[in-house]
């Protein structure tokens, strides 16, 4: 949806000469979400994606929320500007490139954002350097940085790679600092504002990495009575560590037996001496070599003998047994029987034969479970490489451009097309070429989108940069759009198409506001 503005306020870049009119936003209409707000905090997400040898990076996949659109569901739209046409940038006026170049030399700035996604799991996107004062900021599509999934504020962990191949980060990784979006998209999901500028620290490199044990942290083997104690631990350990790799795990604890089942407890089966600890019965039962005939008739009168039939007995608080009736093959593999009763070479499954049927006992208690923290203290040495734009530059910004225009787009495009066909891996960078047409994608809450013709495939080309009047020699442009979702339009089961939010004045309110913040250094 658009809303009515005033137009005011000044952007420029650092080489830009001229003074546009820009929309005049109140900081509250511009959502700042914070990434990572502290230096120790980016500090532990470098370490998150660097550590067990970058086995995170190496092993996320493209990010699959909000990707592919249905056949037939973009339609034509209605985007139109909202005040004079206009590009900020550092790069100065570019000679526009045609779609005619046999070789497109790519930008540097293109790269892979990364962050764990709703799932839990590690996953990427397309983005791009954007030029600012403070050279820290990145574009992005909003589904890349807000978890639309879940309905959380943000995804975790984010991260961005300029130039990332195969675990590779030639110029560092630069950890999200604050995500800045539109209102609409904040609150509505608005699939017209689906774009996010977003801070990003200082680039950091891995100079050493040392990894311990857990248990040289805890004193000895040590083990909590409750998840939530264990949660507490391990957050504690966070605090204090640059890094952790693993997880909490739980653990029987057989020494304790839980009379009233919980969540907390868990039903084992056992040999007839744990059996006979667990009820207090004493030495005298240690020795005991089978069950008695009269104890095995006192259970057999309460059977299930429906053939497969189980039945339960509970023979004191916290401990029972469990009585299944059985083929006379697996009678017969008891490692000591008769034609009556028998036992297995473990003691934990006793025989007998009743009503002309045969029967198993398996004997269980309810113990209490402990938790453990498994895995590796992380403590990684990094080193500060500097900004993001003194290291890949930066592109302009582009807004109110006229629809026919054509654009360079550049992503990571991966996955399948409908047909099953895979004509991208998401390995490298890949570049497309069209002029601009008005879409729209109500699925997405969109009226007012604008399409590209290309190939590009699947969920890794969402986020990817779509580049006004890009310069083949110096591998910069503007900024003119964001890839947010691919679809085939015309039902050949092959995606034909792209779309991105129309980057008007009310987008450059947003990146005007994003640019005004420095970020920093976190080593």
């Amino acid at each position: 949806m658009k809303r009515t503005l005033a137009l005011g306020g000044i952007a420029a870049g650092l080489l830009a000469s001229a003074v546009v009119a820009a929309p005049a936003h109140a900081a509250d209409e511009i959502p700042a979400i914070n990434l990572a707000n502290t230096n120790f905090a980016a500090k532990q997400v470098a370490a998150f994606w660097y550590g067990q040898n970058k086995a995170n990076l190496i092993n996320a996949t493209p990010y699959n929320v909000e990707t592919t659109l249905p056949t037939k569901h973009v339609s034509t739209g209605g985007a139109s500007a909202d005040s004079k046409a206009g590009v900020v940038g550092s790069s100065g006026d570019q000679k526009p490139s045609t779609a005619t170049l046999k070789n497109v030399n790519l930008p540097k700035t293109t790269g892979k954002v990364f962050f764990i996604g709703g799932d839990g799991k590690p996953h990427w996107c397309s983005a791009t350097s954007v030029q600012s004062g403070y050279k820290n900021l990145v574009a992005t599509a909003g589904h890349c940085v807000y978890d639309t999934a879940t309905n959380k504020e943000t995804l975790d962990k984010w991260v961005f790679i300029p130039g990332y191949y195969q675990g590779k980060t030639p110029w560092g990784i630069y950890v999200g600092k604050t995500a800045y979006t539109h209102y609409d998209y904040d609150v509505y999901e608005d699939g017209d504002r689906d774009y996010a500028f977003v801070t990003v620290y200082n680039g950091v490199t891995v100079t050493g990495a040392s990894v311990d044990k857990v248990k040289n942290w805890v004193s000895g083997n040590r083990t909590f009575e409750t998840r939530a104690d264990a949660e507490k631990a391990r957050n504690d350990l966070e605090l204090k560590t640059t890094g952790w790799a693993g997880d909490i795990v739980p653990v029987v604890d057989y020494g304790t037996v839980v009379r009233n089942r919980h969540d907390e407890s868990k039903r084992e089966y056992v040999n007839l001496f744990a059996f006979a600890w667990a009820q207090g019965w004493g030495e005298q039962y240690r020795t005991l070599n089978n069950p008695s005939q009269q104890d095995v008739e006192a259970l057999a009168a309460k059977l299930d003998q429906t053939r497969g039939g189980t039945t339960d007995f509970k023979v004191s608080p916290g401990t029972g047994v469990t009585v299944t009736r059985i083929s006379h093959d697996e009678f017969n593999s008891a490692k000591w029987h008769d034609d009556k009763v028998g036992v297995s070479e473990d003691w934990k499954t006793f025989y007998f034969a009743y009503n002309n049927g045969w029967y198993k006992v398996t004997l269980w208690v309810n113990y209490d479970i402990d938790y453990k923290l498994r895995g590796h203290i992380v403590d990684i040495a990094l080193k500060d490489v500097g900004t993001l734009g003194s290291n890949v530059g930066g592109q302009g910004l582009a807004y109110n451009q006229k629809i026919g225009t054509g654009i360079f787009v550049f992503g990571y495009p991966s996955g399948s097309h409908p047909d099953g066909n895979y004509a991208f891996t998401g390995k490298t960078l890949k570049w497309a070429y069209g002029k601009t047409f008005k879409a729209a994608a109500p699925a997405m809450k969109a009226e007012e989108l604008v399409g590209i013709k290309s190939s590009f495939t699947g969920e890794g080309s969402i986020g990817s940069s779509w580049l006004y009047r890009y310069s083949n020699t110096k591998r910069l442009g503007y900024l003119n759009g964001v890839t947010i979702a691919v679809s085939d339009t015309d039902g050949n089961k092959r995606i034909d198409t792209s779309v991105s939010p129309y980057f008007d004045g009310e987008t450059l309110a947003v990146y005007q506001y994003a640019a005004k913040f420095a970020s920093g250094k976190i080593v």
